[in-house]
């Protein structure tokens, strides 16, 4: 995998995170520019799941298992947006704390993705 990718991604989310938990803080929903930075680690995140399974193809192997490997691939890509959505369902200070814990739980799933390739 590509360690700067992973630690670019890990940085981002946990921004992402810091910033939607001042607005929480602020007592404020989630607003246009969230979104925008959401769409941005959620390209990181898609960026880093093509990788992944490239270099899957081209016959890389995860130390911990390539089954995990694709799942933990997987539910990184999807974190963010389903934080997202949740947020558009709940439009309080909630939404902005659900985003936030979104971003913390991608920069843990990036910690866990590193470990499980080998890093």
């Amino acid at each position: 995998m590509l360690d700067a990718l992973t630690v670019a991604t890990s940085v981002a989310a946990l921004a992402l995170a810091a910033w939607c938990g001042f607005a929480a803080y602020r007592d404020q929903q989630t607003k246009d520019w969230h979104f925008i930075g959401m769409a941005v680690v959620t390209l990181l995140a898609l960026l880093q799941l093509v990788i992944g399974v490239v270099q899957l193809v081209r016959g890389g192997k995860p130390e911990q298992g390539t089954t995990i490997f694709v799942a933990y691939l997987l539910g990184a890509f999807a974190c963010v947006p389903a934080a997202g959505f949740m947020s558009l369902a709940e439009r309080t200070r909630w939404g902005s704390a659900t985003v936030s814990a979104g971003g913390v739980v991608l920069a843990v799933l990036e910690v866990r993705l590193f470990d499980i390739w080998g890093g």
